[in-house]
């Protein structure tokens, strides 16, 4: 482990002597990721960039990237697309990255089954806003929008989030 990995404990996200209280996936923690499981996946993940909503928010580092109304994210694993960021026009199924709601506003973008991904095995593994404490997510991670505010411009480029497999079950 770095300096600078993020690692999932029973007590929360720990990172840079912080620990923030976090929300995983509503299947638990898993070793076999599948698309639609809602599990959060076991593992040492790159974070591989961060997603803003520029309307909502000021750029929270200099290398985050703005979403806008046509960016999507693509859940399919029938689509070549599997796994990326995609824009309307798009036919195949995804998840919308502008979203009415602020769970999007601010996203780390972890590198699971990520950049050439395995059909079936996840998609959108993302560090992004609960909708409340303690509320499962569909596999990601889930902070308070506080504590994204402050671990985005403290990522680096070796960062990575570890799920011990012994938060399996």
């Amino acid at each position: 482990m770095t300096r600078f990995d993020m690692v999932l404990t029973r007590q929360g996200l720990r990172f840079l002597g912080h620990v923030f209280p976090c929300s995983i996936g509503r299947g638990g923690v898993t070793r076999a990721k599948r698309e639609g499981d809602g599990a959060t996946p076991v593992g040492a993940h790159r974070l591989v960039g961060v997603l803003y909503r520029p309307d909502r928010m000021a750029r929270p580092a200099d290398w985050a990237l703005p979403v806008g109304p046509r960016d999507l994210w693509s859940d399919d694993p029938r689509d070549p697309d599997y796994n990326l960021m995609v824009r309307v026009p798009y036919a195949a199924s995804h998840e919308r990255l502008w979203r009415a709601d602020p769970l999007y506003d601010l996203v780390i973008v972890t590198g699971w089954n990520w950049p050439r991904a395995l059909p079936g095995r996840g998609s959108a593994i993302f560090i992004h806003q609960w909708r409340r404490p303690g509320y499962p997510t569909a596999g990601c991670i889930g902070l308070s929008r506080s504590a994204l505010r402050w671990i985005a411009p403290r990522i680096r480029h070796q960062t990575r989030l570890i799920v011990p497999a012994s938060l399996c079950g």
